[in-house]
């Protein structure tokens, strides 16, 4: 094999190396600091995932809605929930004026820890949730989230599913 072949082979595996880091790499929500009526606990999202797969309430998660007497089926709904957007206008439309109205008001329910950017890391996840299926669920904006730890307000989780459901059904027409 000639040296031009080998270095091109490099090349190559360098990309290909650099789109994996990338994908692989990227920051995404690993602990849902779950909250209901002033006290809350951290969550791991994979355990959110298994309460929205199997209906079942992991410990970390089951604990807390006893707690809050909220019924764990009602929060399978809320996180499986799936809106169908338009991909193409999404991003567009959470730019505009009301998309950043309806993120700031999302952001209240759903927001990094320290409170900071909110709404620029709510639009992100939004936006990859829909990337891949043009589908888009609260566990989806969850685990897209693009902070380590993510602040659910289970006391609104309703309201941001409402507000997310207002503002994308329009975009679901393709």
């Amino acid at each position: 094999m000639g040296r031009k072949a080998v270095q091109g082979m490099l090349a190559l595996i360098g990309c290909l190396g650099v789109v994996g880091l990338g994908s692989e790499g990227a920051i995404a929500a690993e602990t849902i600091l779950l909250r209901y009526q002033g006290f809350g606990r951290a969550v791991p999202v994979f355990d959110l995932a298994t309460l929205a797969q199997t209906g079942e309430a992991p410990d970390s998660v089951g604990g807390l809605l006893n707690m809050a007497n909220e019924d764990p089926a009602t929060l399978q709904d809320l996180l499986t929930r799936n809106l169908t957007v338009n991909p193409n206008l999404l991003d567009s439309v959470l730019y505009s004026w009301p998309g950043e109205w309806a993120l700031d008001q999302m952001g209240g329910v759903i927001h990094p820890p320290s409170g900071q950017a909110s709404r620029q890391a709510l639009r992100s996840a939004i936006v990859l949730a829909a990337a891949k299926d043009s589908q888009i669920s609260l566990l989806e904006v969850l685990e897209h989230y693009p902070t380590p730890q993510v602040v659910l307000e289970g006391d609104r989780i309703a309201d941001a599913y409402t507000q997310l459901a207002a503002l994308l059904t329009p975009l679901s027409i393709f």
